[in-house]
């Protein structure tokens, strides 16, 4: 399944205008064809739950695919439940750096943002 969209729904994850600037600049400085942003979640973390954020140019069974603004965002199909309605942004600003994950779907997190339940 492909979703050609920036606009917020609450039917799968959403890249920002932001983050999706951001990950075109980190893919065109890997130089590499045929990469994507997968996002999944694994088991881990203070919470429980961590997100993982990496380049991958594999294809699994079951991948949901996701287009903004010429990005692929793929995603499998055991992280997808708990992706629903997530945004992901990038931060530029003097307090941080880095790609943030708003989700609707997380009833609790740790101090250091990056684990959630």
């Amino acid at each position: 399944m492909t979703v050609e969209s920036s606009e917020t729904t609450q039917q799968g994850l959403i890249l920002t205008d932001a983050a999706a600037a951001k990950v075109k600049s980190l893919l065109e400085q890997q130089g590499e064809e045929g990469l994507q942003l997968r996002v999944a979640v694994q088991p881990g973390g203070c919470s429980g739950l961590r997100y993982q954020l990496f380049f991958d140019d594999r294809s699994m069974d079951g991948d949901i695919v996701s287009s903004f603004d010429g990005v692929n965002v793929v995603t499998d199909r055991m992280s997808a439940p708990y992706l629903v309605g997530a945004s992901i942004d990038f931060v530029d600003s003097i307090e941080k750096q880095g790609f943030t994950i708003d989700n609707p779907n997380a009833t609790g997190s740790c101090a250091c943002g990056d684990s959630f339940n």
